[in-house]
């Protein structure tokens, strides 16, 4: 945990990393605080405003219960277990009954459609699924595409066949298990990247994840956690931002978290609930903030006092940090990571000066630098791709299944992020673009390689290219250039018909908002699409 100091410089001296040999996520997130027999884990709120509340005793007893279930029903350690479920308490119990079995969880997004899932689970080579309802569907449509998925567990009472209901588990598995001895270095879970340079990446990390990310919530929230915090955010469990940037840490420290389930973002709702339950921190994306920022006057209807609010995966600009100072009473303060490496820059307005677009300075903990090509840092001012030093306890372990990628994910000890950017004489990073073709739109980081995939698979398609369009609101959307097959007509209707095809397949936030159907694409000499040509042309017309 960081120690409070007068000053950055400080805090960094003072830091120290504290990794035991033997250490389990499940363990730590649950069973450590059970002793305290009322003390408050979770609060959770349904979709009609219903709230059940959850203590660390009962996550611990409903957990060793699921624990038991999993294993009478042949699930091992080491078998990787997908949880496709939003913010519930099902969704955690199964987090933590996995860990305590030495199982490594693969969490998935719930919108995402077919393909995107029978990939995921594929790749991971999933034995057990857990899931609800609303999203069977899916999951009957691609299961005997799966022949490793051996066991699929619903919740809310709606398994039937040859599937497991996850209560009847629970009701019939005994309170009293034994959580596997695992060290620090074991895998613990599976987080599928976006799929920037190819298919999307199995992202697998160790045990130690939990505690190399601490210091990147503590920092951020100005010293988390203080009295009285209870922390909340809208990203989805399923990925990183939602499971280790704030659940996992905030039960590391024993301190409540406040989940809803929710279709879309509401802007309005977000401060009902922020005032309703008295949320002191917050994960906020980008996205959510802006739209927020949209509504006149919350204070009139709602009486809220928060801590702190963290942002990251875009930058904030001035004034939607002033809009934090004068309306939510605070500097929400940026940060900055990815999947393989997360939360490693950072503010804290608490000891250092906010300058609006930096992503701030290396987290505690954390060696982070700007380097060229072959792993040297450069000077200040000079413009080259962020690096992380290992060994690093936030650092991933390796791609699931893909070596090669992982090889060329470092040079030298320095695990390159991508993403370019120069570092100014005090130490702030400042974000200065995308070494590859991620699109970034409302707060999701977005790969074009699956969503061209998708399309090719559209009987109208031949060719396509899927680049980042500017946008005012959501920073970029997906645009498709696409080329028809001979014969095929354009138009309107056949524009809708590939963005709903893409939309049930894959996820509602990668299917292309806008389409230009086009004669060719440009290509390189061996046949490559240039896709930065595009995404210039673009920029210019946005700009015209």
């Amino acid at each position: 945990m960081l120690n409070k100091r007068k000053s950055y410089d400080e805090v960094c001296r003072s830091f120290k990393w504290e990794i035991p040999a033997n250490y389990n996520i499940g363990v730590d997130i649950c069973d450590k605080w059970a002793g305290q027999r009322y003390r408050l884990a979770l609060i959770y709120e349904d979709e009609k405003g219903r709230v059940e509340k959850y203590t660390f005793w009962e996550l611990k007893q409903l957990s060793n219960r699921l624990a038991n279930g999993l294993v009478h029903a042949g699930i091992e350690k080491g078998d990787r277990i997908g949880i496709l479920l939003s913010q519930s308490p099902e969704t955690a119990l199964t987090h933590i009954a996995a860990y305590k079995i030495g199982a490594i969880a693969v969490p998935l997004f719930t919108l995402f459609g077919a393909d995107a899932l029978e990939y995921r689970l594929s790749n991971s080579e999933a034995r057990c699924l857990v899931t609800d309802a609303a999203n069977l569907p899916k999951v009957m449509e691609i299961w005997e595409k799966l022949p490793l998925l051996k066991v699929v567990i619903v919740t809310g009472g709606k398994a039937s066949g040859k599937m497991l209901d996850f209560r009847d588990l629970i009701e019939k598995g005994s309170s009293d298990f034994t959580p596997a001895s695992t060290k620090a270095d074991d895998p613990a879970l599976i987080i599928y990247t976006s799929g920037t340079t190819g298919p999307p990446k199995g992202a697998l990390h160790a045990h130690r994840v939990l505690l190399g990310h601490l210091p990147g919530v503590e920092f951020p929230h100005n010293f988390f956690p203080e009295e009285g915090d209870l922390f909340w955010t809208p990203a989805d469990w399923a990925w990183i931002g939602g499971l280790i940037d704030v659940l996992f840490p905030s039960w590391h420290h024993g301190i409540p978290v406040v989940a809803r389930r929710a279709k879309k973002f509401d802007p309005e709702e977000a401060f009902h609930l922020i005032a309703k339950h008295g949320i002191r921190n917050a994960f906020m994306p980008p996205t959510a903030l802006k739209m927020m920022r949209q509504i006149k006057d919350p204070r009139i209807r709602h009486d809220y006092s928060m801590r702190s609010i963290g942002s990251g995966g875009e930058t904030l600009g001035e004034g939607l940090l002033q809009w934090g100072k004068d309306v939510m009473g605070l500097d929400i303060n940026e940060f900055y990571g990815q999947t393989e490496v997360n939360l490693v820059i950072g503010n804290c307005a608490g000891i250092m000066d906010i300058r609006p677009g930096s992503m701030g300075r290396a987290i505690p903990g954390h060696t982070v630098d700007v380097v060229d090509e072959s792993g040297t840092p450069v000077a200040p001012g000079i413009v080259g791709e962020i690096g992380i030093k290992r060994p690093d306890p936030v650092m991933f372990l390796g791609y699931w299944k893909n070596p090669d990628a992982t090889l060329n994910k470092f040079v030298g000890d320095w695990c390159l992020t991508g993403d370019l950017a120069k570092k100014d004489d005090d130490g702030y990073f400042w974000f200065f673009g995308r070494k590859d073709d991620l699109i970034t739109s409302s707060g999701y980081r977005i790969g074009p390689a699956e969503i061209e995939d998708c399309i090719l698979k559209h009987s109208a398609v031949t060719m396509v290219a899927v680049v980042g369009s500017p946008d005012k609101f959501r920073t970029e959307i997906v645009k498709a250039f696409i080329v028809l097959r001979p014969g095929v007509e354009s138009g309107p209707e056949l524009k809708e018909d590939i963005k709903n095809f893409v939309k049930v397949r894959l996820a509602a936030h990668e299917y292309p908002r806008e389409i230009e159907f086009v004669d060719s694409l440009p290509m390189t000499a061996t046949g490559k699409i240039i896709r930065r040509e595009l995404k210039k042309l673009e920029i210019e017309r946005k700009k015209g």
